[in-house]
């Protein structure tokens, strides 16, 4: 019982602190990068207006939030799980790619950002954490260049 519940805890910790990252970088972008004069960044549809508007690095930081979402949950599943650590860490990946799918049905941005973000974002960073999760389980180093 008590590995369940671990692996379970391991998923939640996962899906709240990718989630915290999330937002983290969705809050800096337009701090890094201001919408268009005029606009509402806060509401959906005032980003749904904006969209027409903005320009390529305006979803720099929506794609990052998303990709270190994914990343940083699916890791923070691997290393926390007892058991089944890769499969936890596709759960991770899996909710993440639903949340992408979803928002990309409810909020109208350009297709090339919608293709590249779930293709890039989700679950190619589920995999590269699970790899960095299995180094840093086993006490591997680094690889040298």
């Amino acid at each position: 019982m008590r590995t369940l519940a671990r692996n379970i805890l391991a998923v939640v910790l996962g899906f709240l602190i990718g989630g915290f990252v999330n937002m983290a970088l969705v809050t800096a972008g337009p701090k890094v990068f201001a919408p268009p004069a005029g606009t509402d960044m806060t509401t959906a549809a005032g980003i749904a207006a904006a969209i027409p508007l903005l320009e390529p690095q305006h979803f720099l930081f929506p794609f990052l939030a998303h990709a270190a979402n994914a990343f940083v949950g699916a890791l923070v599943a691997y290393l926390f799980a007892v058991t089944r650590r890769e499969l936890l860490a596709w759960i991770i990946g899996g909710l993440t790619l639903c949340g992408g799918i979803a928002a990309s049905v409810m909020i109208p941005a350009p297709a090339w950002f919608k293709a590249v973000d779930l293709l890039l974002a989700y679950l190619p960073m589920t995999w590269l954490a699970i790899q960095l999760g299995k180094r840093i389980a086993s006490g591997s180093p680094a690889p040298t260049p």
